[in-house]
């Protein structure tokens, strides 16, 4: 009983740690995230969805079954991690999903779009972090935010909660 009571105790102190360094693990409901890649960026095979903070794997399925490619996912919580890995067996050979800090990583350099549900506070941010990679990889970047709009960003369309933004490169200084 005790061991019960220590690994409970481990795993509720990763999710608290975990809430304080990212964003508190808040799940995208199955409808919208099929949404996304359906109806606002309807996705090719072509395609590689990043998701930003991906939890239990719920977007990156959506994505795949809506015909995407690859998806990549970066989630700071090794539970969520595992449990997104389980998730998605099935598609392994398509699927990558790493304990990572998105602030620190770099994106894989065929992404096409980028999904977060992030935070108010953070969301301006993760848009300049969208921003300085897709200077970096040279190409477009659609990013798709659900439940918060980017201050000073026109939307390029909008579906309930679901936002995109076209982020492309910026010219870079020839000095």
């Amino acid at each position: 009983m005790l061991a019960v009571w220590i690994v409970g105790g481990i795993i509720v102190a990763v999710f608290l740690l975990t809430a304080l360094i990212g964003a508190p693990y808040v799940p995208t409901h199955k409808k919208q995230a099929s949404a996304a890649f359906t109806t606002l960026r309807p996705v090719k095979k072509t395609d590689v969805v990043l998701d930003i903070g991906s939890g239990d794997g719920v977007v990156l399925l959506q994505a795949l079954q809506a015909g995407v490619g690859r998806v990549v996912g970066y989630e700071i919580n090794p539970f969520l991690v595992w449990i997104s890995r389980l998730r998605l067996l099935r598609w392994r050979q398509n699927v990558h999903i790493s304990v990572k800090n998105f602030w620190e990583s770099s994106f894989p350099s065929d992404v096409t779009v980028v999904y977060t549900f992030g935070e108010s506070r953070d969301i301006g941010k993760m848009h300049a972090k969208v921003q300085r990679e897709a200077t970096r990889i040279g190409k477009k970047i659609d990013f798709i935010s659900y439940a918060f709009a980017v201050p000073n960003q026109p939307e390029k369309k909008k579906l309930g909660a679901l936002l995109l933004y076209e982020v492309s490169p910026l010219q870079k200084n020839k000095t």
